[in-house]
Parts: C-alpha cells; sequence; structure tokens
C-alpha cells in the first residue's frame, strides 16, 4: 500500500528553544508584504522564559517575537521582542502591524517594512482577551480580524464557553495604533447564544460528560471542560450563488474551532456591517430558518486557518488531522497529551468552493510520533507557493502542546493540488 505523500515535510528552523523542558514555542503568525518580504511572529512560553532577557508580559510571564525573510523563509532574522501572546502580522497601508494582547489588546507598528517597531500601545483597558494567529481579511477599504474577549474572568478552567469573538475593522489608510481606529463589533459569547436558542443539536456534543474523563484513574488529568468556542478565522462569501451571498457585500463569516470532545466540527456565527460601521455578530440560519452553530470542517476540533485565495478562487485550509478520536481516554497512552481528539502532529490541507464542502489536498507534515508537534499553523500565499508556519517540537519536546521549534514549511505550485 502506497503512502500518502507529504507536501511540505522539510522545513527550515525560525526559532528554537534554548530549554525545551521549561521554555515552549507557541502562537506563529505570518504574511507576506507587497515587496516580497515575510514577517513571521511568535511567542514563548514557560516557567524558562523569566530568565530571558527582553520585554515581558505582565499576565503571563511570556514574550513575543517577530522575525524577517527576504528569501522566502530559507533564512530569518530576528527584529523585535514584543509584550504580547497569540500576536498576529498584517499589512495595512504602507505599514505593517502585529496585534496580540497582554491581558489587554497590545498592537505595534512599523514604518519601515518590518526593519523597526514602534513601543507597544495598549488599546483596552482591564480586559481579557484571547485569540490565535489566525487570518485577517481586507474588504470596502479594510481591514477586518476577530479577537476574543473573555466575558468572565472569574470561571473557572478553561474559559472557552466565555469567549466572544469580536470582529474588529480599522481603515487600511489609518494609524491603528490608535484605539478610535478600531470598530468593535458586539460581545456574543458561546454560553449566551446557546442560551439564547435552547435547541438540541443532535451532534453527540459535548461528546463527554463534563470533568474527568477517567475518574477511576487518580493520575489521569484528561478533562472534559464545557463546550465553548475559540480562535476565530473571519471569511466573506462572493459567489452569487452561496446560500449566504450578500450582494451588498456587508456580510462577514467567523468560522471557529468548536471545543466539543468530538472532531471535524467548526462553529460558526455571522457578522453583519451597518452603513454606519457598526457590526453586529449573532447566529446564522439555514435557509429553512433553523438556527446554526455547527458545520463540518476537518480538523475543526483544534486550531486552523483558513485564507482565500483569489487565483483559484478557492478557499484554503490548514488543520490537525485527528485519526483516533473514538479511543477510550483510559486507554491511550500515558504520555499522549489530553483528549483523545487533541492530536496534534499530523498537519493537513483542503480546498473549498464554500467553506462547507472541504476537498483533501494532502498532508503539509507529519511529526515523527504523537509527541512531535505539527500544528496551531499559519499560512500565506506567495505567487504559486503556499507558506507554512509551524508550532512544531521535535524528541526533546515536553509534550504535543509545548514544542520547542517554530518550523516553516513550502508546498510549492499548491494550485496544482486541486482536483
Amino acid at each position: 500500500m502506497s503512502r500518502c505523500p507529504l507536501l511540505a515535510n522539510e522545513f527550515t528552523v525560525v526559532y528554537e528553544s534554548p530549554d525545551p523542558e521549561h521554555i515552549y514555542a507557541y502562537s506563529p503568525g505570518l504574511c507576506r508584504l507587497p515587496n516580497g518580504r515575510l514577517i513571521a511572529t511568535m511567542d514563548q512560553g514557560g516557567v524558562g522564559v523569566a530568565a530571558l532577557p527582553g520585554v515581558k508580559t505582565k499576565s503571563k510571564g511570556a514574550q513575543g517575537k517577530i522575525f524577517s525573510s527576504d528569501d522566502r523563509g530559507r533564512t530569518w532574522q530576528h527584529r523585535a521582542d514584543t509584550p504580547m501572546l497569540h500576536a498576529r502580522p498584517f499589512v495595512a497601508g504602507d505599514c505593517v502591524y502585529v496585534l496580540g494582547h497582554d491581558g489587554d489588546l497590545v498592537i505595534v507598528r512599523s514604518v519601515d517594512g518590518g526593519e523597526t517597531w514602534s513601543q507597544p500601545v495598549t488599546l483596552t483597558q482591564g480586559q481579557h482577551w484571547h485569540q490565535a494567529p489566525c487570518n485577517v481579511h481586507y474588504a470596502n477599504r479594510k481591514v477586518y480580524l476577530v479577537m476574543e474577549r473573555n466575558t468572565d474572568p472569574s470561571l473557572r478552567g478553561w474559559p472557552v464557553a466565555a469567549l466572544a469573538p469580536v470582529l474588529m475593522a480599522a481603515q487600511v489608510a489609518d494609524d491603528l495604533t490608535h484605539r478610535e481606529a478600531w470598530t468593535f463589533s458586539n460581545e456574543l459569547s458561546f454560553r449566551d447564544a446557546v442560551k439564547a436558542t435552547g435547541q438540541p443539536n443532535l451532534l453527540g456534543v459535548p461528546f463527554y460528560q463534563i470533568g474527568r474523563t477517567a475518574p477511576d484513574n487518580p493520575g489521569d488529568k484528561r478533562d472534559m471542560n464545557p463546550i465553548g468556542w475559540l480562535e476565530t478565522n473571519v471569511v466573506q462569501f462572493t459567489d452569487p450563488d452561496h446560500v449566504w451571498y450578500d450582494p451588498a457585500g456587508r456580510t462577514f463569516h467567523l468560522w471557529m474551532r468548536a471545543h466539543t470532545g468530538t472532531t471535524n466540527l467548526a462553529c460558526i456565527a455571522k457578522a453583519v456591517e451597518a452603513d454606519d460601521g457598526a457590526l453586529t455578530v449573532s447566529l446564522e440560519q439555514a435557509p429553512s430558518g433553523q438556527t446554526m452553530l455547527y458545520v463540518p470542517c476537518p480538523g475543526g476540533q483544534m486550531k486552523f486557518h483558513i485564507i482565500y485565495d483569489q487565483v483559484s478562487r478557492l478557499f484554503w485550509l490548514l488543520s490537525s488531522q485527528a485519526t483516533d478520536s473514538m479511543t477510550r481516554p483510559d486507554r491511550l497512552p500515558t504520555d499522549r497529551f489530553n483528549l483523545p481528539n487533541n492530536e496534534r502532529h499530523r498537519l493537513a490541507l483542503h480546498f473549498s468552493r464554500n467553506c462547507v464542502d472541504w476537498c483533501f489536498a494532502g498532508l503539509i507534515a507529519v511529526g515523527g510520533s504523537y509527541r512531535q508537534s505539527r500544528h496551531y499553523a499559519s499560512m500565506v500565499v506567495n505567487g504559486d507557493d503556499l507558506h507554512v508556519l509551524s508550532r512544531s517540537g521535535d524528541g526533546r519536546a515536553k509534550n504535543a502542546h509545548d514544542g520547542n521549534l517554530i518550523t516553516f514549511h513550502t508546498v510549492h505550485n499548491f494550485r496544482e493540488l486541486v482536483y
């Protein structure tokens, strides 16, 4: 039997932890500047970060980093450290920005193509934010992206039920380090959205009862947290045949990781922009009038990344492939991270006309074991190539979640994968 060929298993190391047991590599973000320069961002976490030089976040003692490459990712240069988590780089006008959070939203700007960076600017006060480096969308001479606010910081455990995906929009020509440049949508948390519908989903969600999945094993920490959504991408449907097409170009859709305990579902919502620029997030409806919360999405159980390619006129999905989510939690190896659906070492690529019907394009990369992750990746189109920046690990990684590498991969002539 022939094996599925790997599209880009070879990689360049952008960042390597100096201490894999205590310093971890998180949050890879990637963008391309008009001149071809690539900007990569990531953050270091773990108890070992405190001993490193440079600025740190106040909330978790983490440190963000910015890198650049002028040779399509073959070599990288460290440009700056930042006090932020979950940051992503993006271009707006003649500037490049990196937006993340340190509890509150934090942003930095470069006016010289990523050579130098401004001092961090805080956009909110006294709030708690979250996200991952998901996509950035451009329309109506604006930039649109999502950061997620924790609407209930007192909630114990993983607070994905209390996260509200806040769609943010700004004119690309404005100085986005100013709070007044941004419009923020309303805040609709997962639990409030579900409470408002009150309908059964008949999808087996949550898949496990909330709490310990192996209560007879005191050492097993495979908890099932309350269900929720997180790590949001923004998509817009421009095909007039799509059932959710808006001819006014004022409707956006939010495609989110679905924390359900099972696999291959994404949560969705829609955001409508009014004439005055106000943004309102609500749940979407099927043509029948039924409220929708979930759609099929390969790898939707983990952070995924969606881009729209103008040349192929297709959406491209970068996500984690699950292979054993139906294994009983108590039968997993003791060093396997978290629940069965939380598999992180197989990075897959799909394409779609409509963001619901996805065609498998191939496996980007696969780690040497389930401990050696290739996950939480970002991607960008560069001519005929697709660049991928992955949160990765090798044999020295502490576990599948706390990896020690940020790796750069290239899928050459990626549009030839369409069939």
